[in-house]
């Protein structure tokens, strides 16, 4: 059996993390599984003991298993991109858990670790990544999506607030986006923002926001690119213009379903290179993790990180 490597958030999910963990420990312990476990403490942490398991692990592939939500997975990947014998798998114990959405792993987290110890016996997928690059060529990988506009101001607003905690109590911490989202609708400044597609520019005045990805989820099961895949070596771009605020509420309800593509003020794109613009810097987000402003371009990376998981669409 492949080294396995548990990175658990005890914060995620306003501390229930703590509780799943206690329950997988227990499976893991009664099957007499062998394990490593590490506990994340601040932000960054779980980048940083990626990159300790890497230093330490001589084995020729090991399974690095992150318990937590979207943020402490986009740490993990950003640790342990380029190391090819490190393979991932996630149980979600965030509020968001976008990652078990689009990589179809069981949401339940005793099911998903059930569909981990299955998947140790068959070859890793290989699933694509994308890549930001600021003006001064700092490199931020992410595996569900970025983005540039209101998203990113909602994801900031969410990552700092303390009705996330309380929505997560009551086990609604998934709506915190929906919250911050009609806060910020009749206050949030729109821009021109002009991007380049693989070469083919591109200008939309009155901006909402610019999402760029890897796969269909965000935001807590939004939508936002039904067609968007992690296995065909493109990223899928979509814009939103030209609309109004009181329509923005309209349309959004219909991203739960993937039905707000339809409307004429919502553009999409595939593309592999992605240049982001604006006059003035906008806030921008990877993986729901506040990241640089614009200007930014994005990367594909074709088939760069081994993941255990059953989800399907590969080409």
């Amino acid at each position: 059996m492949k080294n396995l490597y548990f990175i658990i958030n005890p914060q995620a999910k306003n501390g229930r993390c703590q509780k799943i963990w206690r329950k997988l420990e227990k499976i893991l312990n009664d099957k007499d599984i062998s394990y490593e476990a590490f506990f994340t403490a601040y932000h960054g942490h779980g980048k940083e003991i990626v990159r300790f398991i890497s230093r330490k692990e001589t084995a020729k592939e090991i399974v690095i298993v992150v318990v937590g939500g979207d943020g402490t997975m986009h740490e993990a990947v950003n640790g342990a991109v380029g190391n090819k014998q490190i393979h991932f798998a996630y149980i979600p114990g965030g509020s968001g858990n976008d990652f078990s959405r689009g990589f179809g792993i069981p949401r339940n987290p005793v099911a998903a670790l059930n569909h981990l110890l299955e998947q140790l016996k068959e070859e890793s997928l290989l699933i694509d990544l994308g890549l930001i690059k600021n003006k001064d060529e700092k490199e931020i990988y992410f595996v569900n999506n970025m983005g540039v506009g209101l998203d990113a101001h909602i994801a900031r607003k969410v990552n700092l607030s303390k009705i996330k905690k309380v929505l997560n109590r009551i086990s609604l911490g998934k709506l915190v986006y929906v919250y911050f989202l009609l806060k910020s609708v009749f206050t949030y400044q729109r821009s021109s923002i002009e991007i380049m597609v693989d070469g083919e520019r591109y200008t939309f005045d009155s901006t909402w926001f610019v999402t760029v990805s890897n796969q269909p989820f965000y935001g807590g099961g939004m939508k936002i690119s039904p067609n968007a895949s992690p296995f065909d070596g493109h990223l899928n771009i979509t814009v939103v213009h030209n609309l109004s605020r009181l329509k923005l509420l309209f349309v959004f309800i219909t991203v739960f379903w993937g039905g707000h593509v339809a409307f004429k003020e919502v553009e999409t794109f595939t593309g592999s290179e992605i240049r982001i613009f604006s006059t003035d810097p906008i806030q921008a987000h990877a993986d729901g993790e506040g990241i640089d402003s614009t200007p930014l371009t994005t990367i594909t990376c074709r088939r760069s990180l081994p993941i255990l998981s059953k989800a399907s669409g590969q080409e």
